[in-house]
């Protein structure tokens, strides 16, 4: 079954895991080249300006193929180098497609997020959890690491403690914890959660493109780069804004006390 459902409306494409039977596990043949076709397209439309993760079904994503672990097969079969370039060439592609996205990614996560799926949540911009949500990295009871990076993405989130808690433990945590944790940034009901996702879209959405992608890169950025390095890089990238259409509408909206459109331009 296809892993991925794509939709764009209104500036926001919406990508669904769509394997519900077996709640949506990741490492499948092709995996990888979805991810990376889906958010390539994304970064080359500027119509685009935000996206929106969620799984079909009653799960977020259960992380790797369990079945095929078993089974040995596909990404997890073969001698260790295979298993290694499996990992490389697959599952670490989906995970590079969700990074590498330009404009404001959002993981509205549906139900249990587990292993790889925890660590795909993680790597949102922002997480809005359902109240049937479960969040857990428990590979070490599968005997395994975290394979997919994601020793390099809990910690940013939530700290090094808790992240080792989870990590060492294999604890799962329900959302109300996940949210008190800042693993999410809030939790709604279940039925509500795509509205809420939506809606946060769509004002993220209203914002202009070009700013909005290149204040995510300077977020990015961010995190290895000194302060003086990032002012550098501020500055650089502010007397570009300063020159588009955007940010003229953006001070006569301001002064006329009307809402701006942004165009992109």
């Amino acid at each position: 079954m296809t892993l991925l459902t794509v939709e764009t409306s209104d500036h926001v494409t919406t990508l669904t895991l769509n394997r519900p039977d077996t709640m949506n596990p990741l490492g499948a043949k092709g995996d990888g080249d979805a991810f990376a076709a889906a958010c390539d397209a994304i970064n080359a439309d500027m119509d685009v300006r935000c996206v929106i993760l969620t799984g079909a079904g009653r799960a977020f994503s259960a992380g790797g193929d369990i079945k095929a672990m078993k089974q040995r097969t596909g990404t997890f079969g073969g001698t260790a180098p295979e298993i290694s370039d499996g990992y490389r060439n697959n599952i670490h592609k989906v995970l590079r497609a969700l990074y590498s996205l330009r404009v404001p990614l959002i993981a509205a996560v549906n139900g249990p997020a587990i292993g790889l799926g925890c660590d795909l949540a993680c790597l949102a911009d922002m997480r809005i959890a359902s109240d049937r949500a479960k969040f857990g990295v428990t590979f070490l009871k599968l005997g395994i690491i975290p394979g997919d990076g994601g020793t390099w993405i809990l910690p940013r989130i939530i700290g090094e403690a808790r992240a080792a808690e989870l990590f060492y433990t294999g604890d799962v945590i329900d959302a109300a914890t996940a949210r008190d944790w800042g693993l999410v940034s809030r939790v709604v009901e279940g039925e509500a959660l795509m509205s809420e996702a939506q809606a946060l879209a769509a004002k993220i959405a209203a914002m202009p493109p070009h700013a909005l992608r290149h204040a995510k890169n300077l977020m990015r950025q961010g995190r290895s780069m000194s302060y003086d390095s990032a002012l550098e890089l501020a500055a650089n990238t502010q007397a570009m804004m300063h020159l588009t259409d955007d940010h003229m509408e953006g001070v006569d909206a301001l002064l006329e006390k009307r809402a701006p459109v942004f165009k992109g331009t």
